[in-house]
C-alpha cells in the first residue's frame, strides 16, 4: 500500500502557478537529520496561511499578527472563506504579487535522533513531501525491512536560495535505540499525543485540560 493516499499524491504533483518540530527548512544547508518514523500513515492536509482583516500587528514581531487555517479536503475558495468570517483575509504570497496558494501538507510524530525527543516532521514543501512519500514507498517494496518503522530516515538538505534540494532515505536503526524510541513513544502517548489536534491548532503533544 503506498504511503501517501492517491488524493495526497495528486497534491504533491508538479504544478505551475510540549514537544518539538523539524521543519527541513530550519536543517543548516550541507547536514542533515536522523530519525525514526512512529506511524505507518502521515497525517495529510491543506494549510493556508491568513492575517488579521484590520492590519494589527504583532508587538515582538512588528509583523502583522497570522495564523494558518488547516483542512481535512482540499478546499474551495468557498469553503476558505466560511472559515475565516471578516477576522481574517488571505495572505499574499512572498512576492506580495497575488494571494498565497493552497498548500498540502504531510506530518508524522517521530523520533529525533539529533534531539533525541518525540517530535513532529511537517512539510508543506512538494519536493521534501515527494522525497518523503518515495523513500517509505521504497522501503514497502522492498525485503530489508519489515515495515517503515523498523528503519530510520535521514533527510539531506543542499543548495541555497532557489537552489536548494532534499532528499530522503532509508537506513538502518541506530544502534542502541530500539529501547529509547519505544519508552520515548509510551512516555508520548501517557501525555495524550494526538497529531490530530494540529487541525484545529491545539498542542498536538498534550491534551489540554
Amino acid at each position: 500500500m503506498a504511503y501517501v493516499s492517491k488524493k495526497g499524491k495528486s497534491a504533491l504533483a508538479p504544478s505551475s502557478g510540549g514537544g518539538g518540530y523539524l521543519n527541513p527548512q530550519r536543517i543548516p544547508t550541507g547536514s542533515s537529520a536522523r530519525y525514526a518514523l512512529l506511524s505507518e500513515t502521515p497525517l495529510e492536509y491543506w494549510e493556508v496561511w491568513v492575517e488579521d482583516s484590520e492590519g494589527t500587528l504583532n508587538p515582538k514581531t512588528g509583523k502583522p499578527v497570522c495564523r494558518t487555517f488547516r483542512f481535512t479536503q482540499e478546499p474551495t475558495d468557498d469553503d476558505i472563506q466560511a472559515e475565516l468570517g471578516t477576522q481574517w483575509v488571505r495572505r499574499m504570497n512572498f512576492e506580495k504579487t497575488e494571494i498565497d496558494v493552497v498548500k498540502f501538507c504531510l506530518a508524522s510524530r517521530i523520533y529525533n535522533h539529533d534531539t533525541e525527543r518525540i517530535e513532529i516532521l511537517s512539510s508543506d514543501k512538494p519536493s521534501v513531501n515527494q522525497a518523503w512519500d518515495e523513500a517509505c514507498d521504497k522501503v514497502q517494496s522492498e525485503d530489508d525491512y519489515p515495515t517503515i518503522l523498523d528503519c530510520d530516515f535521514v533527510l539531506d538538505k543542499t543548495g541555497k536560495g532557489l537552489d536548494t534540494r532534499y532528499a530522503i532515505r532509508s537506513a538502518p536503526r541506530k544502534k542502541g535505540t530500539t529501547d529509547k524510541i519505544q519508552e520515548a513513544k509510551e512516555a508520548s502517548d501517557a501525555e495524550g499525543f494526538d497529531i490530530t489536534r494540529l487541525l484545529i491548532n491545539l498542542d498536538p503533544f498534550k491534551e489540554t485540560k
